[in-house]
């Protein structure tokens, strides 16, 4: 899983200059690291890993379709040519 770096200071000075009170930006800084690290964040990497056996299932179903659209085809051709 992917680690998220949050500068909580810098968050809460920003807070401040915006026009929150000390205890304000604090408050509103700890729920935001709280619900960071209760996040589960994906990463591209990890939609990668957990995608690769459907993209690895469809390449050879394009190919099994391929086949079959060749071999019906053939088959037509066959039978009036």
């Amino acid at each position: 899983m992917a680690t998220v770096t949050f500068d909580t200071h810098k968050f809460v000075q920003k807070l401040k200059e915006a026009g929150f009170d000390e205890k304000q930006a604090e408050g509103l800084t700890e729920a935001m690291r709280s619900a960071i690290d209760e996040s589960e964040l994906v990463t591209k990497k990890d939609l990668q890993i957990a995608l690769a056996p459907i993209s690895a299932d469809l390449n050879l179903l394009k190919w099994m379709m391929g086949a079959l659209i060749a071999v019906a085809i053939a088959n037509f051709a066959k039978q009036y040519f």
